[in-house]
């Protein structure tokens, strides 16, 4: 394999200390996490000890002080062991770059070190019952009433949203307007007003807990906006670049998992006075499969360097996102076929996988989102008739 060149020795030791972690402190409890649909807050204040929360983020606001490279290590060794449970991720990674970005420094003092200990668990509510990647028709409402906002509305398929502490609603401060209309605004989970629906039955990720969100007036101060009025779409496009790259990062290492667990399976099944591995058309698939990570492997990686350069753009990261989650769904499905009966069996970790799997090519943008946004860059005069809204 092409040597892997993004890594420093220090992010090395550092891979070496999150995969003890995850041996440790995730592996024996994963199974119980996802018999009960979520994580409990103990792990999440576990991982912040050990450092594996806001990686990334500044040490005066609590976290590590590292770079994305240190949160793509927790990425890959979660996905390499099938620890899709806590969504440690979405939280550093995905909801965290908001406040760090557009927060004020209150903001910053609340919540970025409670999120970095795991004492406070945060989420992004965006998607709603009547639609997702067409966030400049959101419905949900924040009505400003002098000093505060007044939030009405409904959100669905939100990840952490069983535990989480804030959440940064995506809202209408204009509903006449379509995206300078949405803006961002945290939300504590303890106002009057806001409830959770029950936990949402996923085929796959079943720790990774999921629900319906409900505001019913619920009131914020006008403090809690994140960043500008209005902004809020602008604001969600910077970063979508940065979730997609974290699909295509997990994406890649949980395709490794999978030929790796396959490799060993089919080396140890006897079939017909051999082994599974000795027929050549096991031979050609697991060929294949090599290939097809290998190339996207090194994409990737190019992916993060750019991005570490902060010059990655929506154009590569929907790229890196649509081919590296595709080719995860080939992949864990030829597993599966190698695999013959005990492929589809929940105790074998193929089996997890490959419904894990599968939210990956519909999380952070479907692939057909991913695809207008691709040929939108290629065709420029077809922007207004395609329309922003639902490529992003």
């Amino acid at each position: 394999m092409i040597p892997r060149t993004v890594f420093s020795p220090t992010h090395e030791q550092f891979r070496d200390q999150v995969r003890r972690f995850v041996a440790r402190e995730i592996l024996p409890h994963h199974a119980a996490w996802e018999e009960a649909g979520g994580v409990p807050r103990e792990a999440w204040r576990k991982a912040g000890e050990a450092g594996l929360l806001l990686c990334n983020v500044p040490e005066e606001w609590g976290g590590m002080g590292g770079d994305f490279l240190h949160s793509d290590i927790v990425i890959e060794e979660m996905s390499r062991a099938g620890a899709t449970g806590p969504a440690f991720s979405l939280h550093s990674d995905i909801v965290a770059p908001y406040l760090l970005h557009y927060g004020t420094e209150a903001q910053k003092r609340r919540w970025l070190p409670a999120m970095a200990r795991g004492d406070a668990l945060a989420a992004i509510a965006m998607t709603e019952p009547q639609g997702g990647s067409d966030l400049q028709a959101i419905r949900t409402t924040a009505i400003r009433d002098g000093d505060d906002y007044v939030i009405s509305g409904q959100k669905i398929y939100i990840t952490n949203a069983q535990g989480a502490d804030v959440i940064v609603v995506a809202a209408k401060t204009d509903p006449t307007a379509r995206g300078r209309g949405v803006s961002l605004i945290l939300v504590e989970t303890d106002r009057p007003g806001f409830a959770r629906g029950k936990p949402l039955k996923k085929v796959g990720c079943k720790a990774m807990d999921s629900a319906e969100l409900f505001f019913d007036q619920v009131r914020v101060p006008v403090t809690n906006l994140l960043g500008e009025e209005g902004r809020g779409f602008a604001q969600l496009m910077t970063e979508l670049a940065q979730e997609r790259l974290v699909q295509a990062v997990r994406a890649v290492a949980s395709a490794e998992a999978a030929l790796e667990q396959t490799i060993a399976y089919v080396t140890a099944r006897p079939a017909f006075g051999q082994t599974v591995a000795d027929f050549q058309n096991t031979q050609f698939r697991l060929a294949e499969m090599r290939a097809e990570i290998a190339v996207l492997r090194v994409y990737v990686d190019r992916c993060l360097e750019v991005h570490l350069a902060g010059g990655l753009d929506a154009v590569d990261a929907a790229i890196a996102k649509m081919q590296t989650t595709e080719m995860l769904g080939r992949v864990v499905d030829q597993c599966v076929q190698l695999h013959g009966g005990a492929g589809y069996m929940w105790e074998y970790p193929i089996a997890r996988a490959w419904a894990d799997a599968r939210m990956a090519s519909i999380a952070g943008g479907s692939i057909e989102v991913m695809k207008q946004i691709i040929a939108r860059s290629l065709l420029p005069k077809q922007e207004k008739c395609q329309g922003r809204a639902a490529a992003e």
